[in-house]
Formats: C-alpha cells, structure tokens, sequence
C-alpha cells in the first residue's frame, strides 16, 4: 500500500467533506478560544467565569478535546469574550 499525502490532519482523519470542513472550522475556532485566554492571562476559573461555562469545559477547551464541542458553544464562548466572527469563502481547490 503507497503512502498518501494529505494537505491536513483532517483529510487523513475524515473521508466525508462536509464532517471534515466541520472539523477544520470547529479547530480553528478552538485555537482561536484559546489563545484569547492565554492572551488576557485568565485563569481557567477566571475564562468560565467570563465565558460562561464551567471550569471543566475551559480544561477540555485547553486540552483540545474537540469531541466535546461543537461550532455553536465555541462560538458562544467567543461571543461572550467580545469577539466577532468574520467569513471569508473561497472556492475548494
């Protein structure tokens, strides 16, 4: 069997294209979630407490279990930090 080349974790993770583009979304958001944390130097306590979740939930954020959340919490978190979402769509390659 030759080795494949994929462009991404999440093409080697995930045949089905619209559960991967999810995945690659739901990723970046969590990136995004984290380093806005690490940027106001929240503690995990002080991050649920402005986030509005628990502090387990800021732990599994940090730890990246991306099987916990979905686009619409991560979003919600990002919200309640003050942060908007802009969209830039292009086509695939």
């Amino acid at each position: 069997m030759p080795n494949e080349v994929f462009q991404n974790v999440w093409d080697a993770l995930e045949s089905d294209p619209v559960e991967r583009e999810r995945l690659k979304l739901l990723s970046r958001l969590m990136m995004m979630a984290r380093k806005h944390i690490k940027e106001q130097g929240w503690t995990q306590v002080q991050a649920a407490e402005h986030l509005g979740v628990t502090q387990p939930r800021i732990s599994d954020l940090m730890r990246g279990k991306i099987n916990v959340f979905s686009v619409d919490s991560v979003l919600a978190m990002l919200s309640k930090a003050g942060l908007q979402l802009e969209v830039k769509l292009r086509d695939a390659a």
